[in-house]
């Protein structure tokens, strides 16, 4: 159990790699094993599946605030089964699984987390959301939090091979409201360049982004992923061959693209993004207004990210795109989301990016780092 809190933070925005550090000093974030070198990244933890999962019967939420029903005890009523992860396990296609983590929390009165799955679990269509007792909403850790966080697993496409350690989601601190107004954020994209590439720069409500569907020359625009695959071994990089998982997509004189409500698809974006060493970004996944589709699983974007100091250049967004309910017709050059930016509290002392050897910096179109050509 931690042994004691932090202090407050009297500081407002996502907290960089060195105050993640600090918490974990400090007992505020607590693990019984050690934490990994490459496990706290520029604005981010990332948090690792302990010994066991539990099979359950449906998704579910433990009950809200003051509810003395903790995620343990509904899962005594809930499961199926339970998972020995010691030595890895196959998580199959379209069940639902809950795993308790190996980091706890004993956070400070002004510091808030939220949760996302990270960059290549969302690339692989693997469902996952981060769950807290006595909090009614998922992937939101309330400031002051004390106790227990769970991964609600649930992969789409591939059946996955996890084991206790595996890194499938991600998790960030805030003090106060760091969500940069329209007229802060249109004063920093004059003077750092936030996207390029596109159409004009639209940064009410967020950066606007739009789907590439022209390529780069060689008519290439996007995958579909295939059905009744291989395993997919979320530790194993480079271990999967492309073609026995996805199917490419080349542009079509019309430059549309109709989603099939049964299918995933990774696409890009027009726009190469900029993450100044200032910020952080997120994208948000789903915009009914524009459309019946969830265009993002893993939204957190790091300090550095398209950072040209940091190697990062031309990075361009890849979206995971799955239609809701209806087939639905993709135009080249149709917006479909926006990215958010939210002040760090002080510029990480790493970035994302060649300080990290960050798999996806300076990226176009690009499938996780699972398959090899």
């Amino acid at each position: 159990m931690p042994k004691a809190r932090a202090k407050a933070s009297q500081r407002t925005g996502i907290l960089p790699i060195q105050d993640i550090r600090a918490l974990v000093v400090s007992d505020a974030i607590h693990a019984e094993r050690s934490f990994s070198p490459t496990q706290i990244q520029p604005a981010s933890l990332d948090l690792r599946l302990g010994d066991v999962a539990y099979r359950v019967r449906a998704s579910f939420l433990p009950g809200g605030p003051g509810s003395r029903v903790g995620v343990l005890d509904r899962l005594k009523e809930l499961a199926l089964h339970k998972i020995d992860l010691s030595s890895g396990a196959v998580l199959e296609t379209g069940c639902v699984y809950v795993v308790p983590l190996q980091e706890r929390l004993a956070l400070p009165a002004d510091i808030a987390a939220a949760a996302n799955p990270k960059s290549s679990t969302g690339r692989l269509d693997v469902f996952t959301r981060v769950i807290a007792d006595g909090v009614s909403s998922f992937d939101t850790i309330p400031a002051g939090y004390s106790g227990q966080l769970y991964a609600e697993i649930c992969p789409q496409t591939f059946p996955i091979v996890v084991r206790r350690g595996s890194m499938l989601s991600q998790i960030r601190f805030r003090t106060g409201d760091p969500v940069e107004t329209d007229d802060a954020l249109e004063a920093l994209h004059k003077k750092v360049t936030l996207v390029r590439g596109g159409a004009a720069a639209d940064v009410r409500g967020g950066i606007a982004l739009s789907v590439d569907l022209v390529g780069d020359g060689n008519g290439l625009v996007g995958y579909r992923a295939r059905r009744h695959t291989g395993l997919v071994d979320v530790d194993a990089p480079g271990s999967c061959a492309l073609a026995d998982y996805w199917e490419p997509i080349v542009v079509s004189d019309k430059k549309r693209l109709i989603l099939d409500p049964d299918q995933f698809y990774i696409l890009a974006s027009k726009e190469a993004v900029h993450v100044p060493p200032t910020h952080a970004a997120e994208m948000m996944p789903f915009n009914p207004l524009v459309g019946e589709f969830r265009v993002h699983y893993a939204g957190f974007m790091d300090p550095g990210f398209g950072h040209a100091p940091a190697g990062g250049a031309g990075a361009r967004v890849v979206l995971e795109v799955r239609s809701h309910k209806v087939p639905f017709i993709l135009e080249d050059g149709q917006i479909i989301g926006r990215l958010i930016y939210e002040r760090m509290v002080s510029v990480p002392s790493v970035l994302y990016g060649t300080d990290l050897g960050s798999h996806y910096q300076a990226q176009g179109l690009k499938l996780s780092k699972h398959f090899r050509v």
